[in-house]
C-alpha cells in the first residue's frame, strides 16, 4: 500500500513497474475503488506499467479537506465545467498532479463509468500527459430529465441512508454480486463492493454524483469528445442496464473517427456494467489490441 498527498489530501495508489510498453492508468467508477482493476492489471502488468488509485473520497483515499481545494483546470472552466472540488475537472487535476509526483506520462487512461468521464476531461485538460483513452461502460451526452432525476434521487438515497450496520447484513454482499451485472460475481467482489459503499466519504459520493449529472455537464461531454486529438475508444457491455449501449454509441459518434466511417465502440457479449470483473480476459484482449495499433478498431 502506498499513499501520497495530492493537494493536501492523502491518495492511495499502486504502481507496477514491469514492462516497457506504454503505461496504463486505471480510473474507477462511482462508489467503487482500485480493487476492481486487479484482474486486468494481472494480465497486462508484465508488459505495461500499471497505475491504479482511489479517487479523492473513495476507497482508501481521503476526502476533500478545507483549504486544500485542487481547483479546476483553466481548460475545463473555459468550456463552462463545474468548479466544484468534486466535479470532473477537479478530479482530472488530481490525477495530473499524481502523475507528476510519480514522474509518469504520457499514459493511456482506462476509465470505468464515472472514471471514463474523468479520463475524457483529463485528455482535454492535460493533453501532453495522455496518449489515448479507453472508456469502459461509459458514455452519455444525452440528458433525459426524468431519468436523470430518478438516477440522482436513487444515488442520494444510497449515500444518505448508509449505516455501519449495513455491513453486518450477511445478504448485502450477496446482493451486490448480482447488481448491475449480467451474471453473478464471485462473493469476494460483493464483499468489496459493500466495503466501498460504506467507506466512501459522503461529500465525495454526493458531490461527484450531483456535479457530473447536471444538464450542463452532460451536454459538455459531446463537445469534449469532438475536440479530442488523442485516439479514444469505448468498450460497452451488451447487457449493461446502467449505461445502455445506445448512449455509448451516441457519445462515440462525436469522435473524429466516426465521421471517417469508423465506429470506435467495442461491444462485449454476456457483459453488464462491470466489464473488468465480468469479462476480464476480453477486456485485456481489447486493450492489448488497441495499444498495439491505436488507430484501428480491435475485435471483441
Amino acid at each position: 500500500m502506498a499513499t501520497t498527498s495530492v493537494f493536501g489530501v492523502p491518495h492511495y495508489y499502486q504502481l507496477t513497474t514491469e514492462g516497457s510498453k506504454p503505461p496504463l492508468v486505471f480510473i474507477h467508477g462511482w462508489l467503487l475503488s482500485h480493487r476492481y482493476w486487479q484482474p486486468i492489471v494481472d494480465r497486462l502488468s508484465p508488459d505495461h506499467p500499471c497505475l491504479v488509485y482511489d479517487l479523492r473520497g473513495f476507497g482508501e483515499s481521503r476526502y476533500h479537506l478545507e483549504g486544500h481545494s485542487p481547483g479546476v483546470p483553466a481548460a475545463a472552466t473555459a468550456l463552462g465545467a463545474s468548479t466544484s472540488p468534486y466535479g470532473l475537472g477537479a478530479y482530472s487535476r488530481d490525477l495530473a498532479a499524481l502523475l507528476g509526483q510519480l514522474n509518469l506520462g504520457p499514459v493511456w487512461l482506462v476509465g470505468h463509468s464515472l472514471g471514463g468521464s474523468v479520463a475524457l476531461w483529463m485528455a482535454h485538460c492535460f493533453p501532453d500527459l495522455v496518449q489515448g483513452v479507453v472508456c469502459l461502460n461509459s458514455g452519455g451526452g444525452i440528458y433525459l430529465e426524468r431519468e436523470f432525476q430518478q438516477f440522482r434521487q436513487a444515488g442520494q438515497s444510497i449515500v444518505q441512508w448508509r449505516s455501519p450496520w449495513l455491513g453486518r447484513l450477511p445478504l448485502l454482499p450477496l446482493l451486490l454480486t448480482r447488481m448491475m451485472v449480467h451474471q453473478p460475481l464471485a462473493y469476494r467482489w460483493g464483499r468489496d463492493r459493500c466495503l466501498d459503499l460504506l467507506q466512501a466519504a459522503p461529500e465525495a459520493a454526493l458531490g461527484s454524483l450531483l456535479e457530473s449529472t447536471t444538464e450542463a455537464e452532460v451536454h459538455l461531454l459531446p463537445q469534449l469528445v469532438a475536440a479530442l486529438q488523442q485516439p479514444v475508444y469505448f468498450v460497452a457491455g451488451r447487457q449493461d442496464q446502467v449505461m445502455n449501449i445506445r448512449y455509448v454509441n451516441h457519445l462515440a459518434g462525436y469522435l473524429a473517427a466516426s465521421s471517417q466511417g469508423q465506429t470506435p465502440v467495442i461491444e462485449l457479449e454476456n457483459c453488464g456494467h462491470l466489464a473488468m470483473l465480468e469479462q476480464p480476459q476480453a477486456v485485456a484482449k481489447v486493450l492489448r489490441e488497441i495499444l498495439a495499433n491505436p488507430y484501428s478498431l480491435p475485435s471483441a
